[in-house]
């Protein structure tokens, strides 16, 4: 009994430990949006488009306005985006975005990452072209005929669009039109699960099994990070 009760409790940490990863990657965007849209989302897509990933993280809207209000005061940090690019072990690419309040640090910490799991720091430009990088929206599939909106949003940037493992909508458009599909959707009245700007790897590297569990330990003790937003890889 003792046993199961540790299992359980472990898997309590880590889901807490998980949460509180996504709280403060919100609350970083959230703070860089305000600041370059400021604090109205009515009148920021970035934020609105912040707000809406909260939620969908079950993110407290106390803290999201919290966070909002932090981001405006005087003692508010400074955070600035940074991309890394490297490889992982067995020709993996991997891309670091991070929100940092101080550069020296973090790409001190990143290149430890890749160094101690068997990775190399790379240069801009080394792995960048090897994704694309691309606007993600996540909707309900509530009766929609995905057909019909294909051509109702193909004027708006749309890319692709298909659907996930549970059923529900996934549209993709180029970086560059992220805001007019956002736009489209809101103006649609189509309620978004998610809203994210993401990187779609072009090719990808199958490895087998033993291998690819050394790419994923980089890309985990990369996440755990504080200062890491997002992880991106092309393995398969």
């Amino acid at each position: 009994m003792g046993r199961i009760f540790e299992v359980r409790k472990s898997t309590m940490f880590a889901r807490w430990d998980k949460m509180a990863k996504q709280f403060t990657r919100i609350g970083k965007e959230i703070d860089i949006a305000v600041k370059q849209g400021g604090p109205d989302p009515d009148n920021n897509a970035s934020l609105r488009r912040c707000i809406i990933n909260a939620k969908a993280v079950n993110m407290p809207k106390d803290r999201v306005d919290a966070a909002i209000k932090r981001a405006m005061g005087k003692d508010k940090t400074d955070y600035h985006e940074e991309v890394y690019e490297g490889y992982a072990p067995h020709g993996v690419a991997l891309l670091v975005e991070t929100a940092t309040d101080n550069p020296t640090r973090t790409v001190a910490n990143v290149r430890m990452h890749f160094n101690k799991n068997n990775g190399s720091l790379g240069t801009s430009g080394s792995v960048s072209f090897l994704f694309n990088h691309m606007g993600e929206f996540k909707i309900k599939n509530e009766n929609l005929d995905i057909e019909e909106l294909e051509l109702e949003l193909i004027d708006f940037g749309l890319e692709e669009i298909g659907e996930d493992s549970e059923g529900n909508i996934i549209i993709r458009t180029p970086f560059n039109e992220f805001g007019n599909m956002s736009k489209a959707l809101e103006e649609k009245g189509i309620d978004l699960i998610t809203a994210e700007l993401t990187r779609i790897p072009t090719t990808t590297v199958d490895l087998p099994e033993d291998q690819a569990n050394e790419v994923l330990k980089l890309v985990d003790h990369m996440e755990q990070d504080d200062d890491v937003q997002k992880v991106y890889h092309n393995l398969k």
